[in-house]
């Protein structure tokens, strides 16, 4: 597995986390209080900002039409 492959694997898992925790903690916060209302809507802000991670890297590590693919030898015959 490529570094970039275990990268985009590892915030994809991240995501899912983050995600499944907000709503572990909105559900808690209906019974307990603000507080886990306050943890819920930071992990799910942390989500977001982690999938706008994700799609800004895979946009920035895809090849670009005429370029070679990443690993090759640029500039090189």
């Amino acid at each position: 597995m490529s570094l970039r492959a275990f990268h985009v694997a590892f915030i994809t898992a991240s995501v899912l986390l983050a995600f499944y925790f907000a709503a572990w903690c909105l559900g808690l916060g209906e019974q307990d209080g603000t507080g886990w209302r306050l943890a819920g809507v930071a992990s799910a802000a942390a989500g977001v900002g982690l999938v706008v991670y994700e799609a800004w890297f895979i946009r920035k590590m895809s090849p670009r039409p005429g370029e070679p693919a990443a690993g090759g030898r640029r500039g090189l015959p």
